[in-house]
């Protein structure tokens, strides 16, 4: 008698099509989560490549000044976070903290994010500082995040997590493709000339 139920043995698809569901379910899905990331680091590596293109924007540098209040300094020296605290708060510097000094004189200290730098002077008699700040603009700053250049860790784990996720959806691509008969073999002619077009382009920059 048939009662309609399978056997576990009967209802279990062969590997090959368990392997090509779960390359189409990453893939499709790892394209859609990744598709502003994959979209930005396209046109910053364009972009990137042609650091000419300012869209009219120019870079802009000025300098403030003012007076460090009376407990920038300790018996210990420098208290920077009380500096980095006062310049943030007073002069609106942003970014992190990437060199700080403090001799002949002088203490300095600057700040670096994505298309953007501050370099702060202190004299150490009497507080007075100048603070130059320079912005490079709204490309420069697309530029320097497609780098991670002072973007803080937490973009770089971005960064990071761009590269697996473009590096896992090219691998089930390929790995998808090998699934179409008709189309495999061309397929793979096509993609060894892209990779022997990638080693001659190596070639010619080393």
């Amino acid at each position: 008698m048939n009662t309609g139920a399978s056997s576990p043995e009967r209802r279990r698809r062969p590997l090959r099509l368990r392997i090509h569901s779960a390359l189409r379910w990453l893939h499709i899905y790892l394209s859609l989560l990744s598709l502003l990331i994959v979209l930005f680091f396209s046109v910053t590596g364009v972009t990137l490549n042609h650091p000419e293109w300012t869209f009219g924007q120019k870079e802009t540098t000025r300098d403030v000044t003012g007076t460090m209040p009376a407990d920038w300094r300790t018996s210990n020296g420098v208290d920077w976070l009380r500096v980095a605290d006062t310049l943030r708060e007073k002069q609106g510097v942003r970014g992190r903290v990437t060199e700080r000094r403090d001799e002949g004189g002088e203490a300095s200290i600057s700040f670096r994010a994505p298309g953007y730098s501050a370099d702060g002077y202190i004299k150490q008699k009497t507080g007075a500082y100048t603070v130059t700040i320079v912005g490079a603009g709204t490309m420069e700053t697309l530029n320097d995040l497609h780098r991670g250049h002072d973007a803080g860790t937490a973009w770089a784990r971005a960064v990071d997590l761009a590269g697996i996720f473009l590096t896992v959806i090219s691998l089930t691509g390929i790995g998808l493709f090998l699934y179409l008969k008709k189309l495999r073999l061309s397929g793979l002619a096509v993609l060894a000339a892209s990779c022997l077009i990638v080693f001659l382009l190596l070639r010619t920059t080393s």
